[in-house]
């Protein structure tokens, strides 16, 4: 318990004077160090062709980052797939099969990372540096900078720079930044400065971090039918550190945070978990300081604290110290030096954080505690992803201000604007693209044909297995109950679409929505208007997350880890 205690208190001790950072890079005004930084920054707009002190409009902002994520993908599939034909690959790992390779671009394009291949086994070291701890740098910054663009619409939070043209549509005129900029900033004034930190004190703690082909050794246990073993090592400290802090996930080796080569040390353990919570905890931070509204980041604090609070204890003690926990049989899949508390504390961390790195084998979680990880992805908002969480949690807000308006009998309204019927449509497809386009209808289609499913078990525990692929990659998450036989054409494309569209709706429509908000009239505040900025309100919210997540996706939860907990204990 007091190692909970002390990683949770330093992740947020660490957060705050990062978030007040974060902010002042974001606002993209003058700051120390312009010289050195802008040494690095400046050839970068050249080979761009953008003028990063020039604003855009939502459309030109979303049309950017479109476009950036396209060229990303075709370069990173290509790597892919000729990785044998290209330098460092020591180990001589051949090419990618194209759907392999597909769904794994779209995975990290996605900041997502879910693996459907063993990192080591299957990825050059090219391939690892370039495309994969790349995509780890660079997206994370995507998400933050589509969240700040969302921020400068709805609180009218302009960077420094030119003004978009007065000639356009109300909300084309709304100036939210550059997205060249903000992507370009935040990775060379914050990301990479943090990443190298982190690697230089992984690096310390044993990770392996070298160019050399792994060394070959001679196996204890000659039972095994190996005469000789060869260990793979590679740059793995650069690669951890960008995965931990940027919410990626994903592993350099197949068992991931769970290997000792990867994870040795209980200090790494915990730079690690600190690594998962700092950034998406700082981000919340930026908010208040970013728009100068610090009693709002205090209700996202405190909502998301709370909840956090209570995933944690609920997995830590189903996990350790519940009836089923009692059963020998729980540690397989669990790191033996960390015990079940070290795993439940990760599980819970990992996934209410858009990072899906395991230090313990999720499917070997108990019924009900890895229920909990489920249920952390399908709010998507304890925390969340770099940008991705705070942008979920703009839609409950606004969703709540919609729901409190009606209930009161007032017209909704945020900020002395009104929120009307095209925003909430947008907001409605949000809402239901999650349960019927995606997760349920895969799933469902997935359990009709045994013979694509690919679980390792047939029972309720094999429902629990689809449904939380599905999940993972709507949440961008990342983690897995891996019984399941996933390298198929099957799971790389079903899982390829899902990645997709948990990923672009989620942080486009939301800025699209605080665009057209910006460009209303604003109506003065009464006496009737609505206080956001309350604890009252802070429990609606939470009331409605639990309403929009946990309830609609109840007959999935039951089917799944709840009937697999009641087949165990009622035997």
């Amino acid at each position: 318990m007091t190692e909970i205690l002390l990683i949770v208190l330093a992740s947020i001790v660490l957060a705050f004077p990062l978030g007040l950072y974060l902010a002042r890079v974001m606002r993209g005004g003058p700051m120390r160090g312009d010289a050195l930084f802008g040494w690095i920054e400046k050839p970068l707009y050249r080979v761009l062709g953008v003028n990063p002190a020039r604003g855009m409009s939502w459309r030109g902002y979303v049309g950017a980052f479109l476009l950036s994520n396209l060229v990303i993908a075709v370069l990173v599939q290509a790597v892919f797939m000729t990785q044998a034909w290209l330098p460092f690959n020591p180990d001589q790992i051949p090419n990618m099969r194209w759907d392999t390779a597909l769904h794994t671009m779209v995975s990290f394009l996605t900041n997502t990372n879910q693996q459907h291949y063993s990192g080591q086994a299957q990825l050059s070291y090219f391939s690892q540096m370039t495309a994969i701890t790349g995509l780890q740098v660079v997206t994370p910054m995507m998400g933050l900078a589509l969240v700040v663009a969302t921020l400068r619409a709805l609180f009218g939070t302009a960077p420094e720079g030119d003004a978009a043209e007065p000639a356009l549509p109300a909300d084309r005129r709304i100036d939210v930044g550059n997205y060249y900029a903000d992507v370009v900033r935040s990775c060379v004034r914050f990301m990479l400065p943090l990443c190298l930190l982190w690697a230089v004190l992984l690096t310390s703690q044993g990770v392996p971090s070298t160019l050399a082909g792994g060394p070959t050794a001679t196996p204890i246990d000659a039972a095994a039918g190996m005469e000789t073993q060869k260990l793979p090592l590679g740059p793995v400290a650069a690669m951890v550190a960008a995965k931990q802090l940027g919410t990626n996930g994903g592993g350099w080796y197949g068992p991931n945070s769970s290997m000792p080569l990867e994870n040795p040390t209980p200090l790494s353990n915990a730079l690690e978990l600190i690594g998962i919570l700092l950034i998406p905890i700082a981000v919340v931070f930026m908010l208040g300081a970013f728009t100068g509204r610090k009693r709002l980041a205090a209700l996202v604090f405190g909502c998301m604290l709370a909840m956090s609070s209570v995933s944690i204890a609920a997995t830590v003690w189903l996990e350790g110290h519940s009836a089923t926990a009692a059963s020998p049989l729980l540690m397989e899949g669990k790191e033996v030096r960390l015990g079940a508390d070290g795993t439940g504390l990760w599980a819970a961390i990992t996934t209410q954080v858009s990072n899906g790195s395991v230090n313990g084998m999720h499917d070997s979680l108990s019924p009900l505690a890895g229920a909990v990880p489920m249920v952390n992805m399908l709010i998507n908002a304890i925390w969340g992803g770099i940008g991705c969480g705070l942008q979920q949690f703009i839609v409950y807000l606004l969703l709540g201000v919609f729901l409190a308006g009606l209930m009161t009998g007032r017209t909704p309204e945020l900020l002395g604007r009104k929120l009307e019927t095209p925003q909430v449509k947008l907001l409605a497809l949000l809402v239901l693209l999650q349960p019927i386009t995606t997760i349920l209808a895969f799933t469902a289609i997935t359990l009709a044909i045994p013979s694509i499913t690919g679980t390792s078990n047939p029972a309720f525990h094999g429902v629990s297995q689809v449904f939380y692929e599905y999940v993972s990659a709507f949440a961008n998450n990342g983690s897995g109950f891996e019984g399941l036989g996933d390298a198929t054409p099957w799971w790389n494309l079903s899982c390829t679409l899902v990645l997709l569209l948990g990923r672009y709706p989620v942080l486009v429509i939301p800025l699209i929505v605080c665009a057209q908000l910006a460009a209303k009239r604003r109506a003065p505040e009464s006496a009737g208007t609505l206080q956001i900025e309350t604890p009252t309100f802070a429990l609606t919210l939470i009331a409605l997350i639990v309403i929009l997540t946990v309830l609609q996706f109840m007959p999935a939860l039951v089917l799944g880890p709840v009937a697999d907990h009641l087949s165990l204990t009622l035997r």
